[in-house]
Parts: structure tokens; sequence; C-alpha cells
């Protein structure tokens, strides 16, 4: 079970899946919602979209699951594109990381 600081959920959409989260990825949950994130993405995708619109905070810990996940899914063949508003507080993260250079991240 997550910690109620973060939702996760996931809606299959033929050979791709939309994944949304809310809430606040830290040291606390963070294992568990990589497991849900990647518990929800099937082997036979082709492609995944993480929507980081309703995350309210990611410490580095959170931002672990990210990079794991572009590696996982480069593997996998899987393309992954994340949605993280440009005045989002998860957007700032993404950019201060270096995530966006290495996936996909709409809005640009």
């Amino acid at each position: 079970m997550i910690d109620p600081t973060a939702w996760v959920t996931a809606v299959p959409e033929g050979d791709h899946v939309s994944i949304s989260i809310a809430g606040e990825i830290d040291l606390s949950n963070a294992e568990q919602v990589e497991e849900e994130i990647t518990s929800a993405i099937p082997n036979h995708c082709t492609s995944a979209s993480v929507d980081l619109t309703d995350v309210t905070y990611v410490d580095s810990v959170g931002m672990r699951i990210f990079f794991n996940l572009v590696a996982q899914l480069r593997t996998a063949q899987i393309e992954l594109k994340v949605i993280a508003p440009p005045t989002s507080p998860a957007r700032r993260i993404v950019d201060i990381s270096g995530l966006n250079a290495v996936v996909t991240v709409e809005p640009v």
C-alpha cells in the first residue's frame, strides 16, 4: 500500500499506459510509488506517459524513480513521456535534475 501522501493511477489504452501521480514523493513512499509505476507498465506496451501535474513535492529519492524508469523502459524499447506543466512544483525538480535531458517532457 502506498503512503497516503502519494496516489498512483494507471489507465491502459491499447499499447499505451497513462500514469498519473498526485501528492508528495519522498523517502517515506518512493519505493511503493516506484513499485506501483513499474507494475502498471506491461511488457507489451509500446509507450507510457507519467503525469506529474498533481505532484506537489519530489525529493532526490523520488527523482531516482524516474531515472530508473527511463533506463528500464529504454531496455524494453518502451517510449516514455513525462508530463509536467512549466509552473508545477514537479517541473522545477525535473528541470534541475536533468531528467528533461534524458526523456521527453511536455509541455515544452
